[in-house]
């Protein structure tokens, strides 16, 4: 039994560490370890000290040390969250696993820990398994919400769409002004002239506080206008919304121009690297721009009895950047495309093929990626990864422009700096162009490039040349792929969840004036409306 002065810094410790006081928390805890070294709640404690002055490493190594002496609830959790920012996603599954293993042994747990194991699970895709922890985080917690969020979101991305609702709707009750709660409900389903939160916007927007609610709000006050046939109205709230946000993020289009200029200059020396033991596992890559049809693409199949999801990964990202040995805040940048063309790309693609399994029910089944931005490294992971295959989204390009200037991306991420004007979209859609014609004419047959009108106009056939290109035979789930239950987590959940529709052909006429400044860019690239 540890001695009551000990127990006595240690609760001391945790509260000063609640307040913010980590100078306190440390030298209570410190004080702990130095009259009991193999302390686990001490260690605990440390860690979560250097994780919060952003020591992650340091903090990783303590939580270690804790688990390591006594496994708890709320260790393993910490941990998870930790091995997620250094980006190892197979030792947070690890650590998710013994968190669970705790709490089967009815170890105690808090709410803001079972919310933490929640959100880690949500990280690796795997929304199903968070649900509980959200849950119960909700019932230990049921003012806080955060967690209600949390939980309301999670209930979306497994299509459980009633009960999200309610929850929005509970988070919303108690607190009226909640940004994220409105945009999320919005998103939820198709609104209705008959049902939809339109007026209830307009007066949470006209009360807003704050660049990013009013970011979420115009948003979804957009969304549910054009859905009610306000078309020119709601083209108006999505672009004073986008102006505004555009305004406080340090862009321009010619950051991303860099990058596609480095991809193709560099080409020649991916193209002669070295390819040792690569992987022999089939992948199957579904690329292109964004709110294109990747998602849909990517439940077709999905729902082949061979075949699962891993979601939009960025694996594939992250082993080019680890084998660059480039240290700069972004994922993909000049000097990382730089740096990583003599490196051995099958050394990249078993980093890849590691890294995904922790995304995955099990090993050796084939799987799907669905991180658009792929698109970038396709002929480093045609040759990273010889028997994968590669799909490649298209649509019209100014539905293209459309559809990624009217969609909020995590606007934490910088891939996505480029959608929040009209003539970005367009200058970084004639990049991409660019980049997939550069693509097929250096590796002729290996890209499969699919138009979404098609798929919408001709499913059947179309469905049939992917699963072909794929190396699928022929399976009748493959149409029903609205009837597949797996989570999605982007913005395409609702209208996956239904059979194909015609509606989103040829939006961009809606807006045709508005969308004059991309069509002129366009035209002047030379690519056909």
């Amino acid at each position: 039994m540890m001695p009551h002065f000990l127990l006595s810094n240690l609760k001391q410790a945790r509260s000063a560490l609640e307040q913010g006081n980590l100078p306190k928390a440390h030298s209570l805890a410190m004080a702990v370890v130095a009259q009991d070294a193999r302390s686990a709640a001490a260690y605990f404690l440390l860690g979560v000290c250097e994780i919060t002055r952003g020591n992650i490493r340091a903090g990783k190594d303590l939580l270690e040390t804790s688990v390591g002496f006594e496994p708890s609830v709320e260790g393993c959790a910490q941990l998870a969250r930790v091995f997620l920012l250094l980006r190892r996603d197979a030792d947070a599954l690890t650590a998710l696993q013994e968190a669970e293993s705790c709490l089967n042994a009815g170890k105690k747990s808090d709410a803001i820990t079972r919310d933490t194991i929640g959100c880690a699970y949500s990280r690796l895709g795997m929304h199903t398994a968070s649900l509980a922890h959200f849950e119960a985080a909700t019932r230990g917690a049921p003012s806080n919400t955060a967690f209600l969020y949390n939980w309301a979101v999670a209930l979306s991305f497994v299509g459980r769409i009633d009960e999200a609702d309610k929850a929005f709707e509970a988070l919303i009750a108690r607190a009226p002004d909640n940004a994220r709660a409105h945009h999320g409900l919005s998103g939820l389903r198709r609104q209705t002239p008959e049902r939809n939160h339109v007026p209830r916007l307009r007066a949470t927007l006209a009360r807003a506080e704050g660049p990013e609610a009013r970011l979420l709000l115009g948003y979804a006050l957009s969304k549910e206008l054009e859905e009610i046939g306000q078309a020119k109205e709601s083209f108006q709230f999505l672009f004073d919304a986008n102006k505004a946000h555009k305004k406080q993020l340090a862009y321009s289009i010619e950051q991303d121009e860099k990058i596609f200029d480095a991809i193709e200059q560099n080409w020649p020396l991916y193209a002669q690297s070295p390819v040792n033991n690569a992987p022999v596992e089939a992948p199957v890559f579904i690329i292109g721009m964004p709110r294109t049809g990747t998602t849909l693409v990517d439940r077709i199949i999905s729902s082949h009895p061979d075949m699962v999801s891993a979601g939009e990964l960025q694996a594939f990202p992250i082993a080019v950047k680890a084998a660059s040995g480039v240290r700069t805040r972004l994922v993909l940048d000049v000097e990382t495309i730089a740096k990583a063309a003599d490196k051995n790309l099958g050394m990249i693609g078993r980093d890849y093929i590691a890294r995904a399994r922790s995304h995955l029910p099990a090993q050796g089944i084939r799987f799907s990626d669905k991180f658009p931005g792929n698109f970038m490294y396709a002929g480093l992971i045609a040759r990273a990864l010889p028997s994968a295959r590669i799909i490649c989204l298209r649509r019209h390009p100014m539905d293209t422009v459309l559809s990624n200037f009217k969609n909020l991306f995590a606007t934490t991420s910088r891939y996505y700096d480029y959608s929040y004007s009209i003539e970005d979209i367009a200058r970084y859609y004639v990049r991409f162009d660019r980049l997939m014609r550069f693509w097929q004419q250096e590796m002729p047959g290996r890209i499969l490039e699919v138009q979404y009108e098609n798929i919408v106009l001709d499913q059947e056939n179309i469905t049939r040349n992917i699963l072909e290109h794929c190396g699928l035979s022929w399976n009748d789930a493959c149409l029903s792929f609205h009837k597949n239950s797996a989570a999605v987590s982007t913005p395409s959940a609702a209208q996956v969840r239904r059979p194909l529709y015609r509606d989103a052909l040829e939006r961009w006429k809606q807006h045709e004036e508005a969308l004059m400044p991309a069509r002129r860019i366009l035209e002047q690239a030379g690519i056909a409306l």
